[in-house]
């Protein structure tokens, strides 16, 4: 039967967020949320399960030694920090986004997923989007695109950064003191990692299945022209 560890270690390392922090400890940590926040080679880095796994560990005492204040506030200053330069990548250079052709890891759907968030719910979706993923890559490099207000980003940068880097690491602190998950904390990491997999593997279907979509109408409209 295989062992909790054993099924960690077999799908990629960058989603497994107690090997990247076992790793590279809170400078790791620190640096994938500066690039998820707003760095586009992000798009495909744990966040939310990176810090929700940072507070079980610091609980646990494993990995991290910081205390809980401290691995709050780093967190949410490179949060913030990382949407401050998707912000200004968007300002600068952003519209070119839009005439990016697809790749492997650049879709445009994402960038039109974003746009859409960021149109229906404005200077809020800083703050919303914190808590979606590959939305919260895009969001603020749209909103630079966009040419909000910068002291009006800033003030919803700030907050979406507190709310969404200390919410999820504090949850996780405290759920990592409950005695079930202590006794089961590796379970538990393993539930992480299949939810963070989740949205990605989301995101490949429906990427699948519009190309495959787009694919047969091309066909049939080439098809009905030979006839025509």
């Amino acid at each position: 039967m295989s062992t909790p560890q054993a099924l960690l270690a077999a799908g990629p390392s960058f989603i497994d967020p107690e090997w990247l922090i076992s790793t590279f400890g809170l400078i790791g940590i620190l640096a994938i949320v500066f690039a998820e926040s707003g760095v586009l080679i992000g798009l495909f880095l744990p966040g939310d399960s990176l810090l929700f796994t940072a507070g079980l560990l610091v609980a646990d005492g494993r990995y991290l030694h910081q205390p809980l204040w401290l691995v709050c506030l780093l967190v949410a200053v490179a949060a913030v920090v990382g949407d401050q330069v998707g912000y200004l990548f968007g300002k600068r250079v952003g519209p070119s986004l839009f005439r990016r052709p697809n790749s492997r890891l650049f879709k445009q759907e994402n960038v039109h997923r974003a746009n859409a968030f960021f149109a229906r719910y404005g200077a809020r979706s800083i703050v919303l989007a914190r808590f979606v993923p590959v939305v919260r890559t895009f969001t603020p490099v749209i909103a630079g695109v966009s040419r909000m207000h910068y002291r009006t980003f800033v003030t919803y940068n700030i907050i979406g950064g507190v709310l969404w880097g200390t919410g999820v690491t504090v949850l996780g602190y405290f759920l990592g003191q409950i005695s079930f998950v202590k006794t089961n904390i590796e379970l538990i990491l393993i539930a992480i990692v299949l939810i963070s997999v989740v949205p990605i593997g989301i995101q490949f279907l429906r990427s699948r299945r519009r190309s495959a979509t787009t694919a047969a109408d091309a066909t049939a409209s080439n098809s009905a022209s030979g006839t025509n």
